[in-house]
């Protein structure tokens, strides 16, 4: 359970602390900075761990890339697996897959969103959805949905082992698989393990869409709050296919503004950088990315499931594009920016893994065994872009005549989002925590906002150049010995 944690600053104004953020993946906290009256004056969302991955994976071969960078996280592995090595098929010199091992690629990449969303929902949101965001914090949680509704609950765990389990046959286990590998695929699919995951896959389209229809109840429950909670105005960005149709695995870039205008399109993801850029800021270790063109204060941008669903012309299945529809009628033919709305949109997404997962058991491909590309020209450097499940993933890596990484930069979808939660925070506190006795279910409020987003904090946390630390020595007992810190200029 968070806890609030007050101080006064120089400014004389009270310093409120949610630490640690609950219910969500890796290490973070949230301040606000409030006056006598509770009056909000300064909300911040800070990431305090660091992980430091783009530099010590600088001098390892580049084959090992793809395994290694999974330790990121063991919510979403699958996702910085199939990103690395879609860079890794560049710099080895492969160029097009073969029709096998992009399915087999594809059919990993799927069941990872259906698992990920599913534990997300299930296990980290709907605690707050079914049982209230100002319930006993002791009961929210998976176990207090259990209890009131097994039934959404055992489907929820369910439908994250369905997922689970295609990513042990495609990959070779759960978590941190080593199925694909520069070039295509080291495994082929067996019959057997084909036909074991047909079985199930057709109750798992009938449980997600159930899962649709119980995020579009709620909303349509209390349709003022639902649609609004934690709503702001942003640009939003995702990966389209030639014809404009969501793809999570490979596409262009698509960024639309907060009324559906097309910012750019269809843009080559190895060219990312002439449309973004990063900066960063002395209280995160979390880089804030935006649209080169328009600037660090109107270029931020969000991704996941709510920005694809509306940066994408249509879903390709037809569930899943049915349901989509009913959601894009709220705005009335603009996009929709509240908050809560990315769960409805997960669960969308949810499903169309689920049916894309069917149709792809279903092509005679997927049981081919030609697992590797011809090779071509070895290159220096790489740059692998997916669609993980919180939203758009980047790999940029070169490397030396040696083999060895010399270059990697990863900007991950939880950063990609950074600056849209701040904003999601932001307004919550300014309807529901500014001028109001603080308790702490108000407090759960802002980690709503924050969940929302499904972040994974571990993977986001990444930085440019200097940055500020904080490092304190204890004994063994708790008590603070020494504490040395280094400010933003590198300054002791």
């Amino acid at each position: 359970m968070a806890f609030l944690e007050t101080a006064t600053s120089p400014e004389k104004l009270r310093r409120i602390a949610i630490d640690p953020l609950t219910r969500v993946e890796g290490h973070g906290k949230v301040t606000l900075l409030l006056d006598a009256e509770n009056k909000v004056h300064q909300v911040r969302l800070h990431i305090v761990e660091f992980r430091g991955f783009e530099v010590f994976i600088e001098g390892r071969p580049f084959w090992e890339v793809p395994v290694t960078v999974q330790r990121l996280c063991g919510i979403c592995p699958v996702s910085h697996h199939l990103a690395a090595v879609k860079a890794m098929d560049a710099i080895a010199g492969y160029r097009r897959l073969t029709p096998t091992a992009e399915k087999l690629r594809r059919l990993m990449h799927y069941g990872q969103i259906l698992q990920s969303h599913a534990v997300h929902f299930f296990h980290l949101a709907s605690p707050d959805l079914l049982l209230g965001f100002d319930s006993e914090p002791t009961r929210r949680n998976i176990v207090g949905v259990a209890a009131e509704y097994p039934d959404i609950a055992k489907q929820g765990v369910l439908l994250r082992k369905f997922g689970q389990e295609v990513i042990r046959h495609t990959s070779g286990k759960r978590i941190h698989g080593t199925g694909a590998i520069p070039g295509g695929v080291n495994k082929a699919l067996t019959k057997a393990e084909r036909d074991e995951m047909r079985a199930g896959i057709d109750e798992m389209i009938l449980w997600a869409r159930d899962a649709v229809r119980l995020v579009e109840k709620l909303h349509l429950s209390h349709p003022a709050f639902y649609n609004t909670f934690g709503e702001f105005r942003s640009n939003m960005m995702g990966l389209v296919d030639r014809h404009g149709a969501l793809d999570l695995y490979h596409g262009g870039l698509r960024a639309r503004d907060a009324d559906g205008g097309t910012i750019f399109d269809h843009v080559d993801y190895t060219t990312y950088q002439d449309v973004l850029q990063e900066e960063v800021k002395p209280w995160t270790y979390m880089k804030f990315p935006h649209i080169k063109a328009l600037g660090p204060e109107t270029g931020w941008y969000k991704v996941g499931p709510l920005a694809r669903v509306q940066v994408c012309a249509f879903i390709p299945s037809e569930l899943a594009e049915n349901e989509r529809k009913n959601l894009l009628a709220l705005g009335g033919g603009k996009p929709v920016h509240g908050a809560l709305l990315y769960h409805w949109a997960r669960m969308i997404e949810a499903l169309h893994a689920a049916e894309v997962i069917r149709d792809l058991l279903d092509d005679p491909d997927i049981l081919g065994t030609d697992l590797m590309a011809d090779k071509s020209e070895r290159q220096e450097e790489g740059i692998g872009v997916i669609e993980a499940p919180r939203g758009t993933l980047f790999h940029h890596y070169r490397v030396g005549d040696d083999d060895l990484v010399k270059f990697c930069r990863l900007i991950v979808s939880t950063t990609n989002n950074n600056q849209a939660m701040n904003e999601a925070i932001r307004a919550v506190a300014a309807e529901y925590v500014d001028g109001r006795v603080i308790t702490e279910g108000l407090m759960n409020h802002i980690e709503v906002a924050i969940r929302a987003y499904d972040p994974c904090l571990s993977c986001a946390t990444h930085a440019i150049g200097q940055m500020p630390l904080e490092v304190d020595l204890v004994d063994g007992d708790g008590a603070l010995v020494s504490r040395r810190r280094k400010n933003f200029s590198g300054a002791a």
